[in-house]
Parts: structure tokens; sequence; C-alpha cells
């Protein structure tokens, strides 16, 4: 049996209890479209999560990387996002099927701020909008094409206090599963794990656009 809450917090009241007041820049600063600041930042943005949500309030948060620019500013309101070879779950499309509702997170290398957009969210096959978004000659199957509802930098303090950028400060790594151990334990593959790790090596060195 998992953890018991023995104190919800019900209401947004409670929370304003202990703590209140909003800034009036942040209360102004969230925006129905791309302004000049949030293009500029997006188009320098190599990674973004994607967060969408289902009929039954499932929620799947998802990474996507590419080089600067992968996502496409077509106008105030429009944002276009190729989609890479994945894992093939597609639980984000799944998602965006049925609610068609989406947010995002933008970060930004050295930049301790992130930009946040949420909107709605349709699967394209445009192919002009597809080819447009092409590397190595690989033009990508879908895009995710994003309707801004709202548009916000958001402050810098969860970076920092991650030490995000800060490598050398970062603690050891050397406890922690491979991918390929954890998805061979918990896929409860039947092939040895070496053939699995070989795998993926060649995946992340050859094949970040192919199937």
């Amino acid at each position: 049996m998992g953890y018991t809450v023995t104190d919800p917090v019900t209401s947004e009241e409670q929370v304003r209890a202990v703590v209140d007041g909003i800034h009036i820049a942040q209360r102004h600063k969230v925006l129905d479209h791309i302004d000049t600041h949030c293009r500029v930042w997006i188009e320098h943005s190599t990674f973004l999560v994607m967060s969408t949500v289902d009929a039954h309030g499932r929620v799947d948060a998802s990474p996507k990387g590419d080089p600067a620019g992968f996502v496409k500013v077509l106008d105030d309101k429009t944002l276009a996002i190729p989609d890479r070879p994945g894992n093939h779950l597609f639980m984000g499309f799944g998602n965006i099927l049925e609610t068609g509702r989406i947010g995002l997170v933008f970060l930004v290398p050295n930049r301790n701020e992130v930009v946040r957009v949420n909107g709605a969210a349709v699967i394209a096959r445009d192919l002009p909008l597809r080819e447009a978004m092409a590397i190595k000659g690989r033009v990508p199957d879908f895009a995710v094409v994003v309707t801004v509802e709202e548009a916000f930098y958001h402050c810098g303090k969860a970076i920092l206090r991650s030490g995000l950028w800060k490598p050398e400060n970062a603690g050891p790594v050397d406890a922690l599963p491979t991918y390929g151990q954890a998805i061979h334990d918990q896929g409860r593959l039947d092939v040895p794990l070496e053939d699995v790790e070989k795998r993926l090596k060649y995946n992340d060195e050859g094949r970040l656009y192919d199937e």
C-alpha cells in the first residue's frame, strides 16, 4: 500500500493563506500569443518537455530535443514541433487525439529561465511543413501543430536549485543503471544484456534520425 496523505490541501484559499500576493509583473506576463521575446527563446531552444493529457486525466510528459530552431514559430499563435524517431509508444499522440490539449516547457542551454506554452494541439501530416523540418534528409512523419493560448517566461529558481548547468558540481552516477539494464530487467527480455547495450549504442550513435 502506498503513502497516504494525512493533511491534504483542498482549496486555493489554503495555499494563499501560506503564500499570498502575486507581483503585478507576474500577473501581466502571461500572453495569449508568441511575442518577440518568446519567439527568440523558442528559436534558441534545443530541448523541451511536451505534456499531454487523455480523456481520463492521465498525463504524459515527453522530452523532445534537436538543434536550435527545431520548433518552428509559424506565426504569433502557432508552433510546429517535428516528431523524431523514438520509442514508438506514441502516448502523447494518443492523448492529443483524445483531448487536443498540450503544455510545453522550453529550455535553452546555460540559461536558467524557461518559456512555457499552453494550448491546443493537432497532429499534422502537411508535407511542406514536414519537409521544412528535415534533418540529414530525414523528413519527420508527423508534426505537432500547437495553437498558443498562453505563453510566458518562468523564473530560473528551479534550474539554479538543481545546478543543471553546473555538471562539475553533480554527484556521481556510477550507481545508476544504464538504459539497457533498466529496459532489460523491466521488459523481462530473454536476450543477453550485452546485445541490448550494443543495439542501444548503435541507435544513439547512428540512428538519431532513422527508424
